[in-house]
C-alpha cells in the first residue's frame, strides 16, 4: 500500500503542524507490474555488413551532440575487410500482438542488415523490418513463433499526468531485463528535431540499451515507448522522453497496411511566440504559432493565410505553443478539412483549410526550389539570396536588396535576438546583397568592438549592434 498524491496533501491540510517532520511517502512496489509485463519485452540486436569505414555513435562519444542525442549501439574501429556482419545497435523492443509483431524506435534498427530478436525465454530469432517512420523514430518487426507469444498490455497514453509513478523495462548498457522507476515530469514535449512527436517527458532512468523499450504505468499497461534523452555526458542526467503509445499506434496501423505513414501538412514556417512579438502583435500573454513563411500553391497559401499570421487553435484545439501545431496537423488525413482559428492585425479570424500531406523530408525543408544558401558561420545564421517567392511571401519591395535568414543555428545572432525571416541587408557598412558577400564580409569582421546589422523585420528596417570575441 502507499498514500497517493491527493491523500497525502489532505493529511498535511489537516494533521501537520509547522513544526512537524515531513512525513515519508512509501514508494510503490514494482514486483508484480515487472512480472506480468517483463515476458513481453525483448532485446533487440543488429548486424550490418562492413563498409569501408564506419562508425555508430555510442554514449559518450565526443562526436556525439550535447542533447538530445540518439543513445544506441557502440563505437567501431575501421570496418575489418571480412564480409561477415558486424555488430552494430543494441536496443529493446516489446511485442505488440500474439503472432509476432513488435515494436521498437527506429534509430535502433535503421541500416541494420540483420536483426536479432532475443525473447524473454533466452531463445533468439531473426526479425523482418516491416516498416518504418523516421519522423516519430518508430519500427515495426515481425518474428516468427510456433507458439502464441506474451504481449504487453496498451493503456491511453491521454490519460497521463504529471506526478504519477511510471517504470521502464529494457536492456541499459545490455543488461538485460533492468526494471527502472520514476515519475511523469511534463507532456506534450516538443523537442528540436522530432517535430511531429508530443513526448511524455519522465524522470525515469534512461540509457543507452534501453531505447524501443516500453514505459509502463502502474497498471501494467504501455503508455509510451523510452526514446530519447537529455544528456551532456552520454548517460541519464534526469531527463528522458518516450513517445506516447497512442500517437505510436496510429503510426504502426499505417506502418502495418502500407509500410510507412503519410501525415497531414499545412505549409508554413512557424516561430514562437515570445513576449516581445505577443506585445508586437497585441496579444495579452505569448501563444500561438506565428506563420513566417508559406509555401506557394500549398493548403495555408489556398487557405488564403499569409506570413504575420498568429494561429491560435486548430481543429478546435488551442495552440499554446508552436511546436504543437505540426503535431496536430500531422495526424489530420491528407485531404481532410480542419478549422483554423488565427490572429490577424489583432483581429480574431477563422478559416478552413484542405490539409496536404507532408512531403518528403527534402521538400519538407523550407517546401521551396533550391536556392543558394549559406553556411554556419561566426554569426550561428544561414542566409539565402532574396528572389521573387521571399519578396512576395515577406512582401518586400522590389528596390529592397539583401539577404533572408532561413536558419538561426546559434551564437551571437541568437543572442541579439535575429529571427528566420528577416532580411539582412549592411553588415558592418557593408551592402550584403549575395551569399559571396555576407560570407566574406562575415569572415573579416573583427573582434571586441561594436559591429551594426541593418535588420528589415516585417517591413521594417532598423540596426541592431552586436560584439564577437576571439
Amino acid at each position: 500500500m502507499f498514500i497517493t498524491q491527493t491523500s497525502f496533501a489532505r493529511d498535511i491540510a489537516r494533521d501537520i503542524k509547522p513544526d512537524d517532520p515531513v512525513p515519508q511517502v512509501a514508494v510503490p512496489d514494482f514486483t508484480r507490474l515487472f512480472k506480468e509485463a517483463s515476458p513481453a519485452v525483448v532485446n533487440i540486436s543488429t548486424l550490418a555488413k562492413p563498409k569501408s569505414r564506419a562508425s555508430i555513435y555510442g554514449p559518450g562519444g565526443e562526436e556525439l551532440p550535447e542533447i538530445f542525442r540518439r543513445y544506441f549501439g557502440i563505437p567501431l574501429p575501421d570496418a575489418p575487410s571480412s564480409s561477415t556482419p558486424q555488430p552494430m545497435s543494441l536496443g529493446s523492443g516489446f511485442i505488440i500482438s500474439s503472432d509476432g509483431f513488435i515494436l521498437t524506435n527506429n534509430h535502433v534498427v535503421e541500416g541494420a542488415d540483420e536483426i536479432i530478436v532475443k525473447l524473454s525465454d533466452r531463445s533468439e530469432t531473426r526479425a523482418e523490418l516491416v516498416g518504418s517512420d523516421k519522423r516519430s523514430d518508430l519500427a515495426v518487426l515481425k518474428i516468427d513463433s510456433k507458439r502464441p507469444l506474451p504481449v504487453v498490455r496498451l493503456g491511453d497514453s491521454d490519460k497521463a499526468e504529471p506526478g504519477q509513478w511510471v517504470a521502464a523495462i529494457g536492456s541499459p548498457f545490455n543488461f538485460e531485463y533492468s526494471i527502472t522507476k520514476g515519475i511523469v515530469s511534463a507532456l506534450n514535449r516538443s523537442l528540436p528535431n522530432d517535430s511531429y512527436v508530443p513526448f511524455i517527458q519522465t524522470d525515469v532512468p534512461i540509457n543507452p540499451g534501453n531505447s524501443g523499450g516500453p514505459l509502463f504505468n502502474m497498471k501494467g499497461e504501455v503508455i509510451g515507448i523510452n526514446s530519447q534523452i537529455f544528456t551532456r555526458s552520454g548517460g541519464f542526467m534526469g531527463l528522458s522522453f518516450a513517445i506516447p503509445i497512442d500517437h505510436a499506434m496510429w503510426a504502426v496501423e499505417q506502418i502495418k497496411s502500407k509500410g510507412y505513414v503519410t501525415r497531414g501538412w499545412l505549409g508554413v514556417a512557424i516561430q514562437e511566440v515570445d513576449r516581445e512579438l505577443a506585445e508586437s502583435f497585441g496579444l495579452e500573454k505569448p501563444m500561438g504559432a506565428l506563420i513566417n513563411q508559406v509555401v506557394p500553391g500549398g493548403p495555408a497559401d489556398k487557405a488564403k493565410l499569409h506570413p504575420g499570421d498568429i494561429i491560435t487553435r486548430f481543429n478546435d484545439r488551442a495552440i499554446y505553443h508552436s511546436g504543437s501545431l505540426p503535431m496536430r496537423v500531422g495526424v489530420v488525413a491528407p485531404g481532410d478539412k480542419a478549422s483554423v482559428e488565427f490572429i490577424r492585425n489583432g483581429k480574431r479570424m477563422t478559416t478552413r483549410v484542405e490539409v496536404g500531406q507532408l512531403p518528403d523530408e527534402n521538400a519538407e525543408r523550407g517546401g521551396r526550389p533550391a536556392r543558394k544558401e549559406s553556411a554556419e558561420n561566426r554569426l550561428g545564421i544561414q542566409v539565402a539570396e532574396l528572389d521573387s517567392d521571399y519578396r512576395s511571401k515577406l512582401r518586400l519591395d522590389k528596390d529592397i536588396s539583401g539577404l533572408v535568414v532561413t536558419n538561426v543555428v546559434s551564437g551571437v545572432a541568437r543572442a541579439i535576438g535575429v529571427r528566420q525571416g528577416d532580411v539582412i541587408t549592411d553588415i558592418n557598412k557593408v551592402r550584403v546583397d549575395s551569399v559571396a558577400v555576407f560570407e566574406k564580409t562575415v569572415k573579416k569582421l573583427p573582434v571586441n568592438r561594436s559591429i551594426s546589422m541593418r535588420v528589415i523585420r516585417q517591413g521594417q528596417p532598423g540596426y541592431i549592434t552586436f560584439r564577437l570575441t576571439e
